[in-house]
């Protein structure tokens, strides 16, 4: 990029010496090559941005807000009893029953726990 604007420069001067164009021509010219150089960094810097959060996995502001509105329509096409009403019976699943049994263990391990840290503090106290 250094060397473009270094060759415009040569060029505009060139013809500014010759006679070819006055200043405000070249002034002209340049604020119109900044420019089109400008846009061409900016879309240059835009397109690398996506390329890397979308490497990243990041979503854009407008794919959550579909979403969102996905989700709202979901939740209100949901059918839902009212309060009073009975809701239709579930079978009892079998991993409550093995819950069950992982608290009755747990009690047993930490009963049988604190009577040894018990029996420990007792015997050192002789």
């Amino acid at each position: 990029m250094a060397n473009d604007l270094l060759s415009a420069l040569r060029t505009y001067l060139a013809k500014v010496s010759s006679g070819e164009k006055t200043p405000q021509e070249m002034a002209a010219a340049l604020n119109a090559w900044a420019r089109e150089s400008g846009e061409s960094i900016k879309q240059r810097v835009e397109e690398e941005v996506a390329r890397t959060v979308k490497k990243m996995g990041f979503a854009k502001q407008e794919e959550l807000d579909r979403l969102t509105r996905e989700v709202e329509l979901l939740k209100s096409k949901l059918v839902v009893t009212p309060r009073g009403a009975a809701a239709p019976k579930k079978s009892a699943p079998v991993a409550k029953k093995s819950s069950a049994k992982k608290a009755s263990n747990k009690t047993v391990k930490k009963s049988t726990k604190k009577a040894a840290v018990k029996t420990v503090k007792k015997s050192g106290k002789r």
